[in-house]
């Protein structure tokens, strides 16, 4: 490649949606939910082209010591630990002020969250070459663009407009998540992607334009670095930066993708990655996980339902609604059983 290209894997999410198998101790990104049996980062790491350059990690202060376990071979000033979480656009603006310092303005950085599931790695750097090129020569900040399947609720959307160079588009506008009538909506107009959360930029470009539109994080990182966190903002680097930019591009890809959001983005995998003994009687639509193989699970009768056994904690939830999991937790706050979070 004839740009430098760093690639930078944010792992410091809570995975709420994985409850009960994900806790605050160990969220999803250091487990296996794609029968690999290497965890969703490692994985991350292990599909990156071999021409890329040093890989970086932004975590949480308290799970630095588990990428040190996944990911022995990384340097300890190449794993970052945000002492507060901030949400993305600050991450993005911490690392790229490193890089920044580092590597050069021209330097590519490459933004993957860490529990992304992608199995074809082949096609996967591929995409990355044809984004590293596109976003080198437009200066511009190329977000991979997933192909939509159906109509999905949980996903950011994005506008291509015109084409430009390398297969990528100008982006016209992204759109937040939306409700179903307007997924269908946008789905039947054409010429929409997913937002994958996926960016590759220019370091210099990206710093330019957090510093244009979130001068609030800019100026406190260039001031006192990372302890201006507590008075940092908590954003994410959509809402800062790119539903403002005028230089965000979205590159269409094609190769198998999901986010493994919460439970029931594992029934669109391949297999069960974790199977348990299950035995039914006129059910309909009923997913069973378990940490356990030899667990044995009976059902009668139900509907649409997702059941997960971790121990002693069971969740039965219906599948639509496995994007609220977050107020199930709420409630085990506020019944001081924040110690099963």
């Amino acid at each position: 490649m004839d740009a430098t290209f760093i690639p930078v894997i944010l792992a410091g999410g809570k995975g709420e949606r994985f409850w009960p198998l994900s806790r605050l101790g160990k969220p999803k990104q250091f487990l296996s939910l794609d029968g690999s049996g290497k965890s969703l980062l490692q994985n991350t790491v292990a599909r990156l082209p071999d021409w890329a350059g040093e890989v970086w990690v932004v975590t949480r202060m308290d799970l630095v010591p588990l990428v040190r376990e996944h990911c022995p071979h990384l340097p300890p000033e190449r794993i970052l630990g945000e002492p507060q979480p901030r949400d993305t656009a600050v991450a993005v603006a911490w690392v790229t002020q490193k890089l920044l310092q580092q590597y050069g303005a021209s330097v590519i950085v490459g933004i993957f969250p860490a529990d992304h599931w992608i199995p074809d790695t082949g096609q996967f750097q591929q995409t990355l070459a044809q984004a590293v090129a596109v976003a080198a020569q437009m200066q511009g900040i190329v977000t991979l663009g997933i192909t939509p399947t159906h109509p999905a609720t949980g996903y950011g959307y994005i506008q291509q407009g015109e084409a430009v160079s390398g297969g990528a588009y100008r982006v016209v506008r992204f759109t937040e998540k939306p409700d179903l009538a307007q997924a269908v909506q946008l789905l039947a107009s054409g010429g929409y992607s997913w937002n994958s959360g996926m960016f590759l930029f220019p370091a210099g470009v990206m710093w330019q334009e957090l510093n244009q539109y979130a001068p609030a994080i800019t100026t406190s990182l260039a001031q006192s670095g990372v302890a201006a966190y507590a008075q940092l903002p908590k954003i994410s680097l959509d809402y800062a930066v790119m539903e403002h930019t005028q230089r965000a591009l979205v590159l269409p890809v094609t190769f198998a993708w999901d986010d493994l959001g919460d439970w029931r983005s594992l029934e669109r995998l391949a297999h069960n990655p974790l199977p348990a003994q299950w035995v039914d009687w006129e059910s309909d639509g009923v997913h069973i996980y378990s940490t356990d193989p030899d667990e044995l699970v009976a059902t009668l009768g139900l509907s649409q339902v997702i059941v997960v056994r971790d121990g002693k904690i069971t969740l039965v939830a219906a599948a639509e609604r496995t994007q609220e999991i977050k107020k199930l937790l709420a409630q085990l706050q506020a019944r001081g059983w924040g110690d099963r979070l």
